[in-house]
């Protein structure tokens, strides 16, 4: 069957223009001024509203077992929340198990993935090096179409890999055209201010922020750049939360550093003040690293605009306020790191970005959809709208208004970040390889139905830097 969607405004990375898109078989054929309503079409009218590429949030952790306990979307509830925002592809982090290979892990996700709604990839964390986890990176990458992989620099005994470990899988990486998260934080610095945080008897959620300071992160930031840069390799640093360490992005680009950088939402909108609200509510804002001062906020929307950002993403890691959350109500060591946020990442930058004229339409189209699909294998067949795309479309109303409340989301999760924030901007369909998935904010798509997402190697690093 066919559809047209008529009457709408276009928006890309790079133009903004009026047209029709017609859509046979899952994929865009056809885009010019008018098409005229075939018998066996179904036609949608997008009059007064822009239409998007779909989102593509590269950075969720759904049904993700961590710290004790485990996040609280699966992906059932967790791509029923992310279609309803507008997002039509994610790229999901694995975690190994003690001694499991990395091509064993990766089929235990692919059968948790089997329930998405959407499209959906992995990126393999290696959290254990030895020779063999060398030996299997050409293979995901051949065999599986994993091409990314993620690195730990804090979560010791955990996650955490040293430096010359770092080092060692860079290199392959790349070799193998295998682009490396990193979470760039020092787990030995932060493990020692904990220590000396609550033998004082600091146990507030505002001491995570404090044991977690910005040198923490830009530290090991410009570690990690420098081993990337040792290794020749590309590297993806993820969830950059304050200038200090945007800084060392721009240095490292500066010296031909093969980096590109994500920021994420609640960075851009909250600051280090929701972690000192009463009654333990602040514990819903622990995540790593941590909000920082409000002043950072100008600067990564400048790094946006710029292009040394080049993505957001949600770093979706949701928990439960009563029960998981409040298993550190004594002590914040104990909060699980993370918030939900997959559900409102495209309203959210969208609002606070393009309505506060902070970006244009097209740099919010590039952070939100281009730059996470050519970062990480999937254009040109996601990431944009023409000829040959898939059609991964999010029809919005510029001019409607919504409040946000953990009443009407469908994020599995007792709270949202973003509680009583009117924005405006409201999606109004959704549509994946073609097929209507949500209509008029309600998630209409049958469970089961996303593709998983074999990606193209990765051969250069995606940028779009203007000025540093």
């Amino acid at each position: 069957m066919k559809t047209i969607i008529q009457n709408g405004t276009i928006v890309t990375a790079t133009d903004i223009y009026k047209a029709d898109i017609l859509i046979e078989n899952g994929v865009i054929t056809g885009i010019t001024n008018h098409y005229s309503a075939a018998p066996d079409a179904n036609v949608i009218d997008a009059s007064g509203q822009y239409v998007f590429p779909g989102g593509i949030d590269v950075h969720t952790h759904l049904a993700w077992p961590f710290q004790s306990t485990g996040t609280a979307d699966d992906f059932v509830s967790g791509t029923r929340a992310a279609a309803a925002g507008g997002i039509t592809s994610i790229i999901n982090f694995t975690n190994p198990k003690k001694g499991q290979t990395l091509l064993d892990n990766l089929q235990e996700w692919k059968k948790k993935g089997e329930s998405s709604l959407i499209d959906y990839g992995f990126h393999s964390i290696i959290s254990e090096y030895n020779e063999h986890v060398l030996e299997e990176l050409p293979i995901l990458a051949d065999k599986e179409g994993i091409t990314s992989i993620k690195l730990f620099m804090a979560y010791k005994g955990e996650l955490m890999v040293n430096d010359r470990e770092m080092y060692k899988i860079l290199k392959r990486a790349g070799e193998a055209g295998i682009i490396t998260n990193v979470h760039a934080e020092n787990g030995d610095i932060i493990d020692e201010l904990i220590a000396e945080s609550l033998a004082k008897g600091n146990t507030e959620p505002i001491y995570h922020a404090y044991t977690r300071p910005p040198i923490t992160e830009s530290e090991a930031t410009g570690r990690a750049l420098a081993i990337a840069e040792a290794a020749n390799a590309p590297i993806y640093i993820v969830h950059v939360s304050c200038a200090d360490a945007l800084q060392k992005v721009a240095e490292a680009k500066k010296r031909g550093v093969q980096v590109t950088a994500e920021t994420c939402p609640h960075y851009l909108v909250l600051d280090e003040s929701y972690l000192e609200l009463p009654d333990f509510e602040s514990g819903k804002y622990v995540c790593s690293p941590p909000l920082r001062e409000k002043w950072n906020q100008d600067l990564l929307w400048k790094g946006i605009a710029s292009g040394l950002i080049s993505t957001v993403g949600s770093d979706h890691c949701p928990f439960l306020f009563e029960g998981q959350k409040t298993l550190g109500r004594d002590n914040f060591a104990k909060i699980p790191n993370g918030v939900p946020g997959l559900e409102d990442i495209f309203s959210i930058v969208y609002h606070f970005g393009v309505n506060e004229g902070r970006i244009s339409l097209q740099k919010f189209v590039e952070v939100i959809s281009t730059g996470p699909a050519k970062t990480f294998g999937l254009y040109p067949k996601k990431g944009s709208i023409g000829i040959g795309f898939d059609a991964d479309l999010v029809l919005f109303n510029p001019n409607a208004s919504r409040v946000i409340t953990h009443k009407k989301q469908y994020q599995n999760v007792d709270y949202n970040l973003y509680e009583g924030m009117e924005i405006k901007g409201t999606i109004t369909r959704v549509l994946s390889r073609g097929e209507e998935i949500v209509r008029d904010g309600y998630v209409i798509g049958e469970q089961g139905r996303g593709k998983f997402l074999f990606r193209n190697k990765v051969s250069k690093v995606h940028s779009t830097v203007s000025a540093i």
